[in-house]
């Protein structure tokens, strides 16, 4: 049982936490950026529909038919980039980071189960003592009642 092992395992595997949200965090924030440029496209493709609705009103349909396929393709590389970033993967960095944090964890476990059993073996040699101790109390308490009785009889007056 090693308690620098246990403060060992602990800091490696409070590191490897950290890579990891830092990797998800990282991962996430890259997805949802990727996400609102989607959605400005789509705005800028809903704001082209609705001038096309608009031209198609009012103007001939030539101007309005330009205005629809704009907007049609802004819609269609908002779907694009909505699948680009939904279809990303973390990457081997975090598989690496897992492993570490998975073999951390086993180290961890390892070192406080060595803890336990050390913990428990020195109560148990605890117990024994008490049980022990127990065995030579009560003849003692015994022997020590007798003297107190003894002690109380008065002397014979001479």
């Amino acid at each position: 049982m090693n308690v620098e092992s246990l403060f060992r395992s602990l800091r490696v595997l409070w590191r490897t936490d950290a890579i990891i949200a830092q990797m998800q965090l990282q991962h996430v924030l890259t997805a949802l950026g990727l996400r609102a440029f989607a959605a400005l496209v789509a705005l800028f493709g809903l704001l082209m529909l609705e001038l096309a609705g608009y031209f198609t009103l009012v103007q001939t349909w030539s101007a309005a038919a330009a205005a629809l396929v704009l907007g049609g393709v802004n819609f269609a590389v908002a779907l694009l980039i909505l699948v680009i970033s939904s279809r990303r993967t973390v990457g081997r960095d975090m598989a690496l980071a897992q492993e570490l944090h998975k073999s951390a964890m086993n180290a961890l476990q390892s070192d406080v189960t060595a803890f336990q059993a050390h913990f428990m073996s020195k109560t148990g040699l605890m117990q024994s003592l008490d049980a022990s101790m127990a065995e030579l109390i009560v003849p003692a308490a015994g022997i020590l009642i007798k003297a107190f009785k003894a002690s109380r009889k008065p002397n014979p007056p001479a």
